[in-house]
């Protein structure tokens, strides 16, 4: 039987995940000693720890060596992950102390990427050495990083969550939609197309139950068309560009401001059609309750200022 947590995390030693980490690098329980500064015997008795700890062998012996198992490779994974959270705040205490902010970590779905890059553009202005990790991903699965503590704020809505309740919200900005195509795609330069006039091209959209995706949905219900059957799904906007510019037939709905990037570069054009139903806003989301960090604050303070420059 696995351990409880608490059993777990009373146990377990940061030296003991370096020398995990150090075994799946290695393969060898003598070289992984040396790069822990351990002897092997030391290292030999560490590794019988920390499988009793885990209440499992974590590695097999091979004719190549030690060699983790399948328990094995997800303690390392995580392991992994600790060294880095780990390297994360040494930087950011030591931005705290120099009072240059740090570091910060914010979630964005696809259409606000516009709107954070400008933040993103106004407190590097200010304090250049503040380093910034952006993840693009759904709503649901950035709230999801925000309650596990691997983001400080994201760019989302909290529509999606069956527990909002759990989020400070600022309403940041609202959200208009269009459809964007490859230069050369047949209706690039059509005049005032209505929905039927595209509903047959291959449609690359956010996958299914996210608010973009039902907003579609409904356009598509309301006009009376059945909504597409072979749909390419994607949470990236570089992933929704590249398969416009490998297929002129292809159509996307995007934000606005994504369609405006595209077109102001050549990447795309902008259909003239015209949606009836609005989007939802973007909202600022943190963690109820949660101490901002500094760098977490000087973004916030940015992302509201951009905002407000757009209105």
């Amino acid at each position: 039987m696995t351990p409880a947590l608490n059993s777990i995390m009373s146990r377990l030693h940061v030296k003991q995940l370096r020398l995990l980490i150090a075994l799946a690098e290695n393969g060898s329980l003598l070289a992984a000693a040396k790069q822990v500064a351990l002897t092997q015997p030391g290292a030999s008795k560490a590794l019988h720890e920390i499988e009793t700890t885990f209440g499992t062998p974590l590695f097999v012996r091979t004719n190549r060596g030690l060699m983790p198992n399948a328990v094995g490779h997800c303690v390392i994974r995580y392991a992994r992950r600790v060294q880095t959270d780990l390297a994360h705040m040494r930087e950011e205490i030591v931005g705290i102390m120099r009072g240059s902010g740090g570091r910060v970590s914010v979630g964005v779905i696809m259409g606000a990427v516009p709107l954070l890059t400008e933040a993103i553009s106004r407190v590097i202005a200010r304090q250049p050495e503040m380093s910034v990790e952006v993840v693009e991903d759904t709503s649901t699965s950035l709230l999801a990083q925000v309650d596990a503590g691997r983001l400080d704020l994201a760019i989302c809505r909290t529509s999606v969550s069956q527990t909002p309740y759990l989020y400070e919200s600022i309403h940041l900005q609202e959200e208009t939609l269009a459809i964007i195509a490859n230069v050369l795609h047949p209706l690039a330069h059509a005049k005032r197309l209505k929905l039927k006039d595209v509903a047959m091209h291959r449609w690359v959209v956010y996958r299914a139950n996210m608010p973009m995706r039902l907003l579609l949905e409904r356009e598509f219900h309301e006009a009376g068309i059945r909504f597409p059957v072979h749909l390419l799904e994607t949470t990236s906007a570089f992933a929704t560009l590249s398969l416009l510019q490998r297929n002129p037939s292809f159509v996307a709905l995007v934000s606005v401001d994504v369609a405006n990037f595209c077109t102001h570069h050549g990447f795309a054009c902008m259909l003239s059609l015209q949606l009836t139903s609005r989007s939802e806003p973007y909202e600022l989301v943190t963690r109820r309750g949660t101490p901002q960090s500094p760098g977490a604050r000087m973004l916030i303070d940015a992302l509201q200022e951009a905002s407000r420059s757009d209105t």
